[in-house]
């Protein structure tokens, strides 16, 4: 969910928040392509544009599937929120047993793994386009191997509660990129004011008026890194395979696959083989990869499918809170006032840059 929009991205109706243009994380668009931030968690690229969704194809004209499910969708929502709240926690956890790359690793085969076995189950096949597995390569480098390794290279000097809260500046990353690479969005007073307040949010949480104090600077820089890497990833998506007609499933999929295989090349030049493999933090990297990724994508896709991309998109805003509130009772990381004070802010900020005046709705904004 990076977390968190945790991330995979998948085309969409319309985009990573509800409606076109596209976002975590979690988790990851025809018209538009959703994502999950870290955690996997949903993040947007434009105005109410963006959500973690499957692609346009699955989706009904006429509205979203609602279909009665054993579980009330207020309830996977909940689950799906604390599974990619916690994301960062599990990072924090795995690194202590495994080198960053392998944490990222992992994640990426036990989350590939759970798609790949439901796949298997639904007898769908992969992308047979070697066009499409090209474009696919580029965005599992930027939605799922660069931001899930640079979150948890950050964990090693910053807390988790720090983290998760970077990751939630990944739709206001999205705002500006979408504003220069997709000439349809347009620079409205009300998302111009939420990345204002979005980025005083992050100064506040860094206590820029004492100088950044307790601070690592690169630490902060590659969770803010992470971040930035999933809009880049959502636009790519959207103007390369924003058409294409294979399934959700099938998409991410493979781009988990091809995320994992770029790492398993990585990590034998920059680390060596565990000697030991503690087991707690064993359980952490699998919780992330197999729940965090694999599981937390299928629940969020569940999700838009019932309830639409607009609604499942707020899990998003619920993630820092999550974050920030484990690591602190967990993991007793410290907590000052500008943290949370600062994480609301964010939150605000970017649930800002996502929303619509009626007046922008009427084409007047």
């Amino acid at each position: 969910m990076s977390t968190a929009r945790p991330p995979i991205a998948t085309p969409l109706p319309s985009a990573d928040a509800p409606s076109e243009a596209g976002t975590a994380s979690a988790a990851g668009a025809p018209s538009v392509i959703a994502t999950v931030s870290e955690t996997g968690a949903p993040s947007g690229i434009t105005a109410p544009r963006t959500a973690v969704a499957p692609p346009a194809a699955s989706l009904p004209a006429d509205g979203p599937v609602r279909r009665r499910r054993a579980l009330d969708w207020r309830a996977r929502f909940a689950i799906l929120t604390l599974i990619w709240g916690f994301s960062f926690l599990f990072m924090k956890v795995g690194n202590e047993g495994f080198a960053p790359l392998q944490v990222s690793l992992g994640r990426l085969a036990f989350g590939a793994a759970v798609l790949i076995t439901v796949l298997a189950v639904k007898r769908e096949r992969l992308p047979r386009s070697p066009r499409t597995w090209g474009h696919l390569a580029v965005a599992a480098l930027f939605l799922n191997a660069l931001p899930f390794t640079l979150f948890a290279y950050s964990e090693m000097t910053i807390p988790s509660t720090l983290a998760g809260i970077c990751n939630a500046t990944s739709p206001l990353w999205g705002m500006v990129l979408s504003l220069v690479a997709l000439s349809e969005d347009r620079p409205t007073r009300r998302r111009v004011a939420g990345l204002g307040l979005g980025f005083l949010g992050v100064l506040t949480v860094l206590g820029v008026w004492q100088g950044f104090p307790g601070t690592d600077p690169a630490g902060t820089a590659m969770a803010l890194g992470a971040s930035l890497s999933y809009p880049i990833g959502w636009i790519y998506l959207r103007r390369t395979l924003a058409h294409t007609e294979e399934t959700h499933l099938s998409m991410t999929g493979a781009q988990l696959l091809l995320a994992t295989a770029q790492l398993a090349v990585v990590n034998p030049l920059f680390t060596s083989f565990p000697t030991s493999f503690s087991l707690m933090p064993l359980l952490a990297v699998f919780a992330l990869g197999a729940l965090g990724t694999g599981v937390a994508f299928l629940m969020q896709y569940g999700l838009v499918a019932e309830v639409g991309p607009t609604t499942a998109q707020m899990v998003t805003y619920f993630v820092p809170v999550i974050a920030t509130a484990a690591g602190a009772t967990l993991l007793h990381e410290p907590l000052s006032w500008n943290t949370p004070v600062g994480a609301v802010i964010v939150v605000a900020g970017a649930a800002l840059t996502q929303s619509r005046s009626r007046r922008a709705d009427s084409g007047k904004d």
